[in-house]
């Protein structure tokens, strides 16, 4: 598995990519098992009240959540762009410049 962090606005986002061999979560969405990787994480945007409050920017955003939608790419390559740009929109929609976002890719061991 590798773990996918971006960094922005004094706050972060970590999903993970699954590897072929290694079990993703399986939940109605989920790409096929024949993808070679598949990217899962979550998925947020502004809201006026109410979620969850986070600190982004030393300013306090209220949090609404969507449920994950997996993607599953064919090498590794795809798999790490299309996770870079999943975590760039997801800073976007709460008001961070995706070009502002920095990233570490870390490879761990399945459990």
């Amino acid at each position: 598995m590798i773990l996918v962090r971006g960094r922005a606005g004094g706050t972060e986002l970590t999903g993970t990519l699954y590897e072929r061999g290694e079990r993703a979560p399986s939940f109605r969405g989920a790409p096929d098992e024949d993808a070679a990787y598949v990217w899962v994480c979550d998925e947020f945007y502004e809201v006026d009240s109410g979620g969850s409050i986070q600190l982004v920017d030393g300013r306090e955003v209220h949090l609404a959540f969507e449920s994950p939608m997996p993607r599953g790419f064919d090498t590794r390559e795809q798999a790490l762009e299309g996770a870079k740009e999943h975590v760039r929109t997801q800073f976007a929609r709460i008001g961070v410049d995706p070009d502002d976002v920095t990233f570490d890719v870390d490879k761990k061991e399945a459990l």
